[in-house]
This record gives structure tokens, sequence and C-alpha cells, in this order.
């Protein structure tokens, strides 16, 4: 991995750090090739859960390098210019936001594609491209996150909103003091990590797919996915676990 960009392991779950904290996390080229690498090493790997966070106590990610972007000429981003988890970067496990301040424009984008988000309290969210001219095409999805007058809000007004705020309307799962922000998600991961692999990718999926589909499409593709969950190994390893009152033992398969 470039310096830009930490991955460590604890236990089941792999901990991804972009490492520019002088720059307030920004993304540039070597935070964007870091997450590519980052994200298919914890595919690979036996990790169970992701965490996505920033260094220091200053900024989850301000953004993208506003003067990497003016030196390149950057207009259109072109394809697959940043990692974005479930468009160009293929996740099955969970990946959860710890962001530790302030998430900007694509802070923000790197905080709506994780699948659950916990926040310090003195972190912000804003999508702030209108007040620099940029677009935001990614923000779309969030129609499905949170109410459109509210998205509307952010994206028309550029105006960061609290973790407090973000966690009103649903955008935020919880928000905690600094100091508790990793404990709390890597909490969160441990709980998720003991339960049965195939049956949280299968949630992940159904739950992704719901958001492209009507409603009895969404229930007929749920049922596709969780039926190999249904025929597996695991299925039958969890319910003797609990009549033997022990912790089951998952094989993912």
């Amino acid at each position: 991995m470039p310096e830009e960009l930490l991955y460590d392991v604890r236990n089941d779950t792999a901990v991804i750090t972009i490492n520019r904290p002088a720059k307030r996390n920004a993304i540039n080229r070597a935070v964007r090739e870091g997450l590519f690498r980052a994200f298919a090493e914890f595919e690979k790997s036996d990790c169970r859960v992701a965490i996505l966070t920033g260094a220091g106590d200053t900024a989850f990610c301000a953004g993208m390098d506003l003067v990497e972007a003016a030196q390149l000429g950057v207009g259109v981003p072109p394809p697959g210019y940043f990692p974005v988890l479930g468009d160009n970067v293929q996740v099955d496990k969970p990946v959860i936001a710890a962001v530790n301040g302030l998430a900007l424009a694509g802070g923000w984008m790197f905080a709506q594609m994780c699948d659950l988000c916990i926040a310090a309290e003195h972190a912000s969210f804003g999508i702030t491209e209108a007040r620099v001219g940029r677009g935001m095409p990614w923000a779309t999805s969030l129609i499905h996150m949170i109410p459109q007058r509210i998205a509307m809000e952010v994206l028309l007004t550029g105006v960061p909103i609290s973790a407090a705020r973000a966690r009103e309307i649903g955008f935020v799962n919880d928000v905690v003091p600094a100091q508790e922000l990793l404990p709390r998600a890597l909490g969160m991961a441990e709980v998720i990590a003991r339960n049965a692999p195939l049956t949280v990718k299968a949630a992940k999926a159904s739950l992704m797919a719901a958001t492209e589909m009507g409603r009895t499409a969404a229930l007929r593709q749920a049922a596709r996915l969780f039926e190999p969950v249904y025929r597996s190994e695991d299925a039958l390893e969890g319910p003797r676990a609990f009549s033997e009152k022990r912790p089951p033992l998952w094989k993912g398969r």
C-alpha cells in the first residue's frame, strides 16, 4: 500500500485508513489507487468486515484534492476515477464508515457508499460541489437513503450538516465521542463477524437489489439470493449450535 493508505487487520476486521491528515485526507492519486488495492485485498481476505476511516481527528475526507485536480486539469472525471463501492468496486462483505471529522464532497461519497456509518460527535457532512462548480452525479442515489427535501437542501446549499443531524435524517447509524469512534466501529464489526457470513452477504445483496427494483421483483431476487444460504452447511450448523448451547462454527459454505 502507498503511505497515504493504511491497511490493518484486527481479528476479523480490516481497518482501512486514508492517511493524509495534513491535507484533510483529501483524495489524490495515491489515495485513489490505494483504496482500489485495499478493497481488493479485503474482498479476497478472510476478514468478515471492513472499516473505512481517516487519519487524525480533523477530517474523515475533505473530498477531491483540488490542488492536484487543478494541476491535472481534471474536467469530467474519467470512468473509474474514484473507487466507489457498488459501482466500480465490488465488495460483497459489509463496510463501515468511521467518520472522524469532516466528510465533504468525495468524503460524503465515501461515507455514503459504505453499508453502515458511525460518526464522531464533532464530525460534519457536506456535499459542497455547488460552491466550486463541480458535479455530484453519485449523490442521486441519496434518494434511497434520506428524504428528498433534505437531499435537495444538502445539494443546493452546499452547507454541511452536523453528525447529530445526519443521524436524525437516517444517514448515520450512531454518533459517539471522538475517543469512542473506532472502538464503536470495531464493536459493530465484531457483532457482524459473529453472524453467519453467507447470510450477511445475502442480506447486503438483497437490500442493494431492492434499491434497483419494485417490490415484487425485489422479493423474487431476495428469494434467489437466500436459496443457497438455506441449502448451506451453515444453515444446519446454526440451529444445531443453538440446541447444543454453544457458539456456531461457521464454514461459509
